[in-house]
């Protein structure tokens, strides 16, 4: 069953299909003159009783003939079956649009990263794929704002994958003003988008970076610069993190307040990954949950939780 950062990350493909492009410009391929940029069937079985489905499909025309057709996989940890599929879609799309096609693999560590660019070979070294793979040091560093607005899917990626970088602050300035001008968008879908992709951010970055980008947002010249769209989309995250620890804070102090505030939104945090993955959460888990008094132990198991298969698997 996908989890939810994976069907996230894919999301940011389908809104904008132009980040494969940028991505693989990133690690140094020259692209083929194209004119547009979208989104295709992902069903590449081809006559076939077994059904094989890729993560998503991009491709790229040129005068309505396709240039460059790029199988895109989201991978969150080894799997030895994706070996023998991946060979798969490459070769039936080829076929099928009859152009160059190649395989991009996004990787969430150095572990998957290392596993998923091993070449496929197809038998006795005559013929290999060879995955174009993509995992965190991969990612471009985005800290101009303008680009970060030109592509905010891209920047995305970057807070993401450069929340411990010397210049994270200002890796998260451009994410913020990139999802400030898409909230800003007239209609309801760029608020959508800014939403998405601000809970994608802060719920894949470790607690220091959280809080890095929670500072941000709290400051006066933030507060200016923001515009008043965005900031009511990210107040109530915010807020609910530190609502009960500052009133805890008023009746024991400032400090204790302040530090069950930290482990109540930790304990939200983790709940909220849970509901959203669908797991039937039982009244034994809940209560281990929330009598943590340990954040750093809640942090761990809220990140587990986004890639796990079952609950147990989060508390190994």
């Amino acid at each position: 069953m996908p989890s939810a950062l994976h069907e996230v990350l894919l999301e940011l493909f389908t809104n904008q299909p132009g980040l494969a492009a940028s991505l693989l410009s990133a690690l140094g391929w020259d692209l083929p003159e194209y004119e547009e940029a979208n989104t295709a069937c992902t069903d590449l079985t081809d006559k076939a009783p077994t059904e094989y489905r890729a993560d998503t499909v991009v491709v790229f025309s040129n005068s309505k003939e396709p240039v460059l057709a790029v199988v895109v996989e989201v991978q969150l940890r080894p799997d030895k079956d994706k070996r023998w599929t991946w060979p798969v879609y490459v070769a039936t799309l080829r076929a099928r649009l009859r152009c160059p096609t190649v395989l991009l693999v996004l990787t969430p560590d150095s572990r998957t990263t290392t596993w998923a660019a091993k070449p496929i070979d197809l038998g006795f070294g005559v013929a290999t794929v060879r995955p174009v793979v993509l995992g965190p040091e991969q990612v471009p560093v985005v800290t101009d704002p303008e680009s970060a607005v030109r592509l905010p899917e891209l920047s995305v990626l970057s807070a993401i994958a450069h929340q411990e970088h010397s210049d994270r602050a200002k890796v998260f300035s451009a994410t913020l003003a990139a999802l400030d001008k898409l909230a800003a968008e007239p209609g309801s879908r760029g608020t959508e988008r800014a939403t998405m992709y601000y809970d994608l951010v802060t719920s894949t970055l470790n607690r220091a970076a959280r809080s890095c980008l929670e500072a941000m947002m709290t400051t006066a010249a933030r507060r200016e610069y923001l515009s008043d769209t965005f900031r009511n989309l990210v107040k109530e995250g915010l807020q609910q993190g530190r609502e009960q620890g500052l009133e805890q804070g008023l009746e024991q102090g400032l400090e204790e307040g302040l530090e069950r505030g930290r482990l109540d939104g930790e304990v939200r945090i983790l709940e909220a990954i849970l509901d959203a993955r669908g797991f039937a959460v039982s009244a034994e888990v809940r209560a281990r949950i929330e009598s943590c008094t340990d954040v750093d132990q809640l942090e761990v198991w809220a990140r587990r939780a986004v890639t796990a298969a079952d609950v147990a698997e989060i508390f190994e």
